[in-house]
């Protein structure tokens, strides 16, 4: 088991430059391992052994794999060089880390933490598909079939904007750096799901976070609503929430 409070201790030790670089290792390390391993499960594996299915079998439009993984690499260079930001919070005693946190504590900070980033991203995502911002989010819907190397498919903006989950949660509370460590990985593992084109249970209903495949899909078809990320309460809240047998929808032109 890992000494997160140790680790935590060397991160914050780190000269700028080298804060930098740990953090384009660790954003390229985890998009190569999860989505590489997300698109393996759902082309091969779960349809050998018969559980689930594709969601959309229509064919990639040609080079959209080349096209999202080099849309990804330029956002996790974004993600790499933001993450000394973080470390300047701990640098200069804007944020600090829990210095003993218990199992519990840890875990209570990665839920709340997943709950915020549902918030966060839910109203990031309705901005970016405002009218003046909408040309910048054309890049990521230029997968109409999105597939995990779509997942950080971003314009540089978004990446920003979508980058900076972390930030505010650091200035209202002292967590501890695995919790923190926790929210990319949660966060990019479970928008593989929901950029994976698979059902992974076909029985879920239209709210659970199982179905969140489903209704991530509905989105890249319908382009408005369906705004959330892993759970769908902001969607319910906010009355963008879209029906299962919504039709598909013509994508705006870019700029329009």
């Amino acid at each position: 088991m890992p000494d997160f409070v140790a680790l935590g201790q060397a991160y914050a030790a780190l000269p700028a430059h080298l804060a930098v670089l740990w953090g384009l290792g660790f954003f390229a390390g985890l998009y190569g391992v999860l989505c590489g391993g997300t698109w393996l499960l759902t082309r091969y594996l779960l349809p050998a052994l018969g559980i689930g299915h594709r969601i959309d079998a229509t064919p990639l439009r040609p080079g959209q794999l080349r096209h999202e993984i080099a849309g990804s690499a330029v956002s996790i260079l974004i993600f790499g060089i933001g993450s000394v930001i973080p470390w300047w919070f701990l640098q200069a005693g804007w944020a600090r880390l829990a210095s003993d946190p218990g199992p519990l504590r840890v875990l209570l900070e990665a839920a709340a933490l997943l709950v915020w980033n549902d918030v966060h991203f839910y109203l990031n995502h309705r901005l970016l598909h405002t009218r003046p911002l909408r040309r910048y989010h054309q890049q990521h819907h230029r997968s109409r079939v999105p597939t995990p190397f779509a997942t950080y498919s971003f314009h540089p903006l978004e990446a920003v904007l979508l980058g900076n989950v972390i930030l505010l949660p650091m200035l209202v509370h002292d967590f501890s750096f695995a919790a923190l460590l926790s929210l990319p990985v949660l966060s990019l593992l479970l928008n593989n799901l929901g950029h994976s084109n698979y059902d992974f249970r076909p029985a879920a209903g239209h709210d659970s976070w199982l179905a969140a495949s489903r209704r991530h899909h509905l989105h890249h078809t319908r382009y408005h609503g369906n705004y959330g990320f892993l759970l769908n309460f902001m969607d319910r809240w906010c009355g963008t929430r879209l029906p299962d047998d919504a039709g598909p929808a013509c994508m705006p032109h870019e700029g329009a």
